[in-house]
């Protein structure tokens, strides 16, 4: 938003709680202390992006935080949950306490995109030599998130309570948000309201939202097809895991279009792993196949868990095979209280503009800051990282090693995350 037409705004603004001159104040002052932080936040997602670090290895990342919310005065806790970090700001006055997540881990995808910090980063994962990159925009959330530490606590004094800032490990997998709920980082202080953040593809600097289901459940599958082993040239004299394996697959593929009516809420089930054999001419013993579920009630995932079990062992037991089917507890339904998500709006509207603001689709996707929601009322949002004026069938998703992120957008992103501590813990609804 152009700073003449912010002006405007936020003489405009009324605040419950707040005198309209000193809400304004307190407007133009964060928004300063967002443009005087930008260039270092640009600086901290460069070097973050250049050096990511996969899920519970984010050792230099967590460093990295944790001395600059030292150098802010913000009481600092480390190894909470293994490598997360836990920052907490104690207003001027008592109050409520409101946090901020941010995700710090990368994935392990080799980075095409031709940047002057392109990550060179390798590891092992999975036995395997892996590039490392942030393909999933994490380096942006940790930016944005130290960049409103730094707002925040530089307005400490005029904060009626407690803002907790949450950095967590392994979003990706294992998952790292239950870890540190397990170790207090929800409840010492005790958190009322919790806000997230996620870059995605959309014109950089906007912002989606949505009360209500948001983000999808997550199962992951493994099913192991239990057959005979026998030479390739004899099929006959055994059972064959791979042929019995693919028609699994297949079968699978009707759980969706055939069982579940998407007319209500969207349900996903995708195979995309499939292991078998060692040798051209020897049909193996067993094949293992993996992949993920994607449901938006618990209603719906009793519905596909049981087709998708039924499925494999039905299909398993016609061809002489068996068939066992895992499926994990996952992630929940990211769910953003509706109260909370109506109440913040305003705030949202005056961070970045109101044509800058609207209602986010179901997103089939899935985020372990459910179990932060579990916990206290919260709102998950998208900030768009996308060129303005790009053509949105051309711009890379999130995981691909071509995505790239806008810098033009993390100023809205400091702003966002800033004025929802702010305006949760004042009680302020910004009014045009």
């Amino acid at each position: 938003m152009p700073s003449t037409r912010r002006a405007l705004l936020i003489a405009t603004l009324a605040l419950p709680g707040l005198a309209g001159a000193q809400g304004s104040r307190l407007y133009a002052e964060l928004d300063r202390r967002v443009d005087a932080v930008n260039p270092q936040v640009v600086a901290w997602r460069r070097d973050i992006h250049a050096n990511p670090e996969l899920g519970m290895q984010e050792v230099r990342t967590a460093a990295l935080v944790a001395a600059h919310l030292r150098k802010l005065g913000i009481e600092v806790r480390t190894g909470v949950g293994g490598t997360g970090v836990v920052g907490i700001l104690r207003g001027g006055r008592p109050g409520k306490v409101v946090a901020l997540r941010a995700d710090m881990d990368g994935l392990p995808v080799t980075e095409m995109v031709d940047l002057p910090f392109k990550s060179t980063v390798r590891t092992q994962y999975n036995g395997q030599e892996v590039g490392v990159m942030h393909a999933c925009g994490h380096d942006n959330h940790v930016a944005i998130l130290m960049g409103a530490a730094e707002v925040l606590a530089g307005m400490k004094a005029q904060l009626p309570g407690t803002v907790v800032f949450l950095f967590q490990p392994a979003e990706e997998g294992p998952g790292g948000a239950e870890p540190m709920i397990a170790a207090g980082a929800m409840d010492d202080p005790k958190v009322d309201a919790v806000f997230g953040l996620h870059v995605w593809p959309g014109p950089a600097g906007t912002i989606q939202v949505r009360e209500g289901a948001t983000m999808a459940a997550a199962n992951s599958f493994k099913i192991k097809v239990r057959g005979r082993q026998t030479h390739g040239a004899v099929p006959w004299g055994g059972v064959d895991p791979i042929v019995t394996g693919a028609q699994i697959v297949t079968g699978l593929q009707t759980v969706v279009s055939r069982q579940v009516n998407i007319t209500e809420v969207p349900a996903i089930v995708t195979v995309a792993m499939f292991h078998g054999g060692v040798r051209n001419n020897i049909i193996p013993d067993t094949a293992m196949l993996e992949g993920t579920i994607r449901t938006f009630g618990e209603a719906q995932k009793r519905l596909v868990f049981a087709a998708v079990q039924r499925t494999a062992e039905q299909i398993a037991l016609s061809a002489g095979a068996t068939a066992e089917v895992v499926i994990d507890s996952g992630y929940p339904v990211t769910a953003n209280d509706e109260a909370l998500t109506q109440r913040m709006f305003p705030t949202l509207e005056r961070a970045v503009g109101a044509t800058n603001v609207s209602r986010s689709p179901m997103n089939t996707g899935a985020e372990d800051f459910s179990y932060f929601q579990r916990k206290a009322p919260g709102v998950f949002l998208f900030l768009g990282v996308s060129p303005r004026g790009a053509d949105p069938r051309t711009i890379a998703p999130n995981h691909s090693p071509y995505f790239f992120a806008d810098e033009s957008a993390l100023p809205n992103g400091v702003r966002v995350m800033s004025s929802l501590a702010i305006d949760y813990l004042t009680g302020a609804t910004p009014r045009m």
